[in-house]
């Protein structure tokens, strides 16, 4: 990745095809910008393997800023995706979150629940390589195997937040809080009036979240909110407020948080090792 004054260029090495993914993503989720979604980094330019997308300044968090963020997310779900686990538009294949393998799955592989999804093709695909790495032992496996029974069993299914009217919602599928760029707001001419103001549209505050770097992907709304937590999002109470304001969340979701935070924590113990798979075997434990 090179800086080159107000862009950065990002190049696949190895991997040409995992810029392309990202740039996709990006574009997918910009969409929703024009409906009052969330603010997505613009992409400048592409060619295969080579993404130039604008460099965000940066600032500092409030609760106003998050709060507007919240609703902005709302409408970025919203837009909607085709099936649980759907590539952005214009990809073929599976794909990857960070350097974890990602499957795509066909929109005739998906007639099953979102939890029998979570379980079998985000969770349940980390876990050998975890094992592998030693940060999941055998007995933290079946901690992790209970659970994605339970999941196919159904056991924790539940509704998308109201506005998301389509079979799944348009996620950014790794948000952690690094992945959110929090931005003054006169430095964000480049995007739709539109973008960041909610529904219905309200101003923008000083402060503006931005998305970067995603694994955009057909998914629960719920993952993409509880995945913010991991690392410690500032104001996230009031990101989960501003949310609710827009498109209220199923009823029982304080207590799916951790639920939804097992994909991305076992990703994790898939790629780092380390005490990632402590963390992600005592959050499956509630659950298993």
């Amino acid at each position: 990745m090179l800086h080159h004054g107000d862009v950065i260029e990002k190049t696949g090495g190895r991997r040409p095809h995992q810029i392309d993914l990202e740039a996709l993503g990006l574009a997918w989720l910009a969409e929703a910008q024009q409906w009052g979604g969330a603010h997505v980094v613009p992409v400048l330019e592409t060619s295969p393997g080579r993404l130039v997308e604008a460099k965000i300044e940066q600032t500092r968090v409030s609760a106003e800023a998050a709060r507007a963020f919240g609703r902005a997310l709302a409408l970025t779900h919203a837009a909607g995706a085709t099936h649980l686990g759907a590539a952005p538009d214009g990809w073929e294949g599976d794909g990857w979150m960070g350097n974890a393998y990602l499957i795509y799955p066909r929109p005739d592989e998906t007639n099953r629940s979102w939890g029998r999804f979570f379980g079998r093709d985000r969770i349940l695909p980390n876990l050998g390589p975890a094992r592998d790495n030693g940060s999941i032992d055998a007995a933290g496996a079946r901690v992790i195997e209970r659970l994605c029974a339970r999941l196919d069993q159904g056991d924790f299914d539940h509704d998308e937040p109201v506005l998301v009217e389509a079979p799944a919602a348009r996620i950014h599928g790794d948000l952690w809080c690094g992945n959110v760029l929090w931005s003054p707001r006169e430095s964000l001419g480049w995007a739709s009036p539109a973008a960041g103001r909610g529904k219905p549209a309200m101003e923008l505050p000083d402060v503006v979240g931005v998305l970067i770097d995603p694994a955009a992907q057909g998914g629960h709304a719920e993952t993409d909110l509880a995945s913010l937590e991991i690392f410690g999002q500032p104001y996230l109470e009031e990101i989960y407020a501003g949310y609710n304001e827009v498109s209220p969340l199923a009823e029982g979701w304080r207590e799916r948080r951790r639920l939804h935070q097992v994909h991305m924590l076992i990703v994790h113990a898939n790629l780092f090792g380390g005490s990632y798979g402590a963390e992600t075997v005592a959050a499956a434990r509630h659950y298993a």
